[in-house]
């Protein structure tokens, strides 16, 4: 059986949200070749329920619907002031106990935290929301700079783009790099935002052609096997050292070389599944880590399991 997702939904549904779900989960995509979400829309209460922007949605499924879901997602929530209803908490924690992954996108974090999902356990919301979450649930270790969270099976999201980031880790998990990176093309969105990014970095929209950072990102890339120094980027993007090194903490949140090492290992995760028959030493040196021992130990630096068991899992939740 396919991995089932239930998507929330809610009178005042925050409609960004609620569609990022719906893009990731409720769309065929065969061309992947695996064996893609099946989903359901699950309402909360009666409807029909009015979405932001004036819109009115029809849920077909209820609660009871969450029974049966691996995956739940909470696609923000309507008033962070207000408690939602028993029969939802109590479902969520049903959910949980019996080992279901819960997620939630911005203010979602809110309907997890009244359920007590997040008690100790590290999370995270959209900025504007992360003084009062701390002050209404004590109990929660708050991440404030983080993209997303997962902490025992919950996931929870920053502001509302960062719940795509989310989502596309979660097709990460489910079916490996190269699936997620087609996914993202097929959005037209980064293929990977690590979680711990800052949520706060300053983004001035670059003139057209003028964004050198950009501009030296995707040259990186293009020769990611070249040893390159924070000198021979700063150099390539025209600029003095401590500007360059200002300007891309500005840009991407990331210090240029912890970029490029994250880059490497994405790399080489890909290459792991999309290139079964190659070595790891010929994957470390084509990601730019020059040696599979040195691979290994970047695996375990990002929390990633030793390249062979990596590729190991992968390929069998591919076949499953």
């Amino acid at each position: 059986m396919s991995h089932h997702v239930a998507i929330v939904a809610y009178d005042g549904l925050c409609t960004f949200e609620f569609g990022c779900a719906i893009e990731l989960f409720a769309l065929e995509r065969p061309e992947l070749g695996v064996r893609w979400y099946s989903h359901a829309v699950c309402a909360i209460e009666p409807g029909p329920l009015r979405a932001m922007g004036g819109l009115t949605v029809h849920v077909p499924h209820g609660l009871d619907a969450l029974a049966h879901a691996d995956t739940i997602v909470i696609p923000g929530w309507r008033d962070r002031t207000e408690a939602p209803p028993a029969a939802l908490v109590d479902a969520l924690r049903a959910a949980h106990t019996r080992g279901a992954r819960i997620c939630s996108i911005c203010s979602g974090a809110y309907v997890l935290a009244y359920a007590g999902l997040l008690d100790g356990r590290q999370a995270t919301t959209h900025w504007r929301y992360l003084d009062d979450l701390r002050t209404r649930f004590p109990r929660i270790g708050i991440d404030p700079s983080a993209l997303y969270v997962e902490a025992d099976g919950i996931v929870t999201s920053a502001g509302s783009a960062a719940g795509l980031d989310m989502l596309l880790h979660l097709v990460r998990s489910d079916f490996g790099a190269e699936v997620a990176n087609k996914v993202a093309q097929r959005l037209v969105i980064p293929a990977h935002r690590d979680g711990d990014q800052a949520q706060l970095v300053a983004r001035p929209l670059p003139d057209a052609g003028t964004d050198t950072i950009a501009r030296l990102m995707d040259q990186v890339r293009e020769n990611i096997r070249v040893g390159h120094t924070v000198a021979s980027m700063a150099a390539d993007a025209r600029l003095g050292t401590r500007t360059f090194q200002r300007k891309f903490k500005e840009r991407t949140g990331l210090a240029p070389l912890a970029w490029l090492v994250r880059e490497r290992v994405a790399l080489a995760a890909q290459l792991l599944e999309s290139r079964p028959k190659l070595a790891i030493d010929a994957i470390a040196d084509l990601a730019g880590l020059g040696s599979a021992e040195s691979l290994r130990r970047h695996f375990r630096a990002h929390g990633l399991a030793p390249p062979g068991r990596y590729r190991r899992e992968r390929s069998e939740q591919v076949l499953s």
